[in-house]
């Protein structure tokens, strides 16, 4: 995958997410929480970019399982919920893609996440558009977000959903990234961040292996092959 290293994503927003006095931490009835964390670039000058697809994942899941992302610390927008019966967090960092990792560890410090229970959710070039993946830890395979949580978290043994969106055939992967999806595509974003949901709900509910083999070897959601 090409190093996204120049992406031009900006400076970070750390001034622009109001700070709240903390409260004591938070009790899920001594069950462990897990960490959401969907990657993008804050701001509607990026909302339909295919970089954003983690915030628009993220947003699909409070909407299916009514959890409102109306709280804002840790560099981030968030809320608390559950989903399959776990006690969960879900996070859209406000810190500009390439420092993602400040938002992410700070929350799971806060929430006292281990790395294995914190599921990032991101996209991916070197996946065709529309297919989803789902791996147990590893590198950034190039991902500046990515990246930056595995060095501030100075692990990669976090959970990931990979979200495909294609490589361009000709021209700059940064400029592709940090524009629209094609006109064929966009109407299957909701199918996309549908079917992102069922595998978090299995990953829930029946661990990362288990998802891993209903998932991983779906066709994509998208047009179908001819059309592509």
């Amino acid at each position: 995958m090409v190093p996204l290293s120049a992406v031009r994503c900006g400076k970070c927003l750390v001034n622009s997410v109001p700070r709240e006095l903390l409260p004591d931490p938070p009790d899920s009835s001594g069950e462990q929480w897990t960490l959401i964390a969907g990657l993008g670039n804050p701001g509607r000058d990026y909302a339909a970019h295919r970089h954003n697809i983690g915030f628009q994942c993220i947003d699909a899941l409070a909407q299916f399982h009514g959890i409102p992302l109306t709280r804002k610390r840790f560099k981030a927008i968030y809320g608390e919920g559950r989903i399959a019966e776990s006690s969960v967090v879900l996070l859209k960092p406000q810190t500009f893609m390439n420092e993602s990792g400040t938002s992410v560890v700070a929350t799971s410090h806060w929430y006292r996440v281990p790395p294995e229970r914190i599921v990032v959710i991101h996209d991916d070039l070197d996946l065709p558009f529309g297919r989803i993946r789902l791996r147990p830890g590893g590198n950034s395979g190039g991902h500046n977000g990515v990246q930056s949580i595995i060095t501030e978290l100075g692990s990669g043994d976090f959970l990931r959903v990979r979200v495909g969106i294609g490589r361009p055939s000709r021209g700059d992967p940064i400029d592709y990234v940090l524009n629209p999806f094609d006109r064929d595509q966009a109407p299957y974003i909701p199918d996309i961040c549908a079917r992102v949901n069922e595998a978090i709900v299995a990953l829930l509910s029946l661990g990362i292996k288990e998802a891993m083999n209903l998932y991983n070897g779906m066709e994509p959601v998208g047009p179908p092959a001819e059309a592509r």
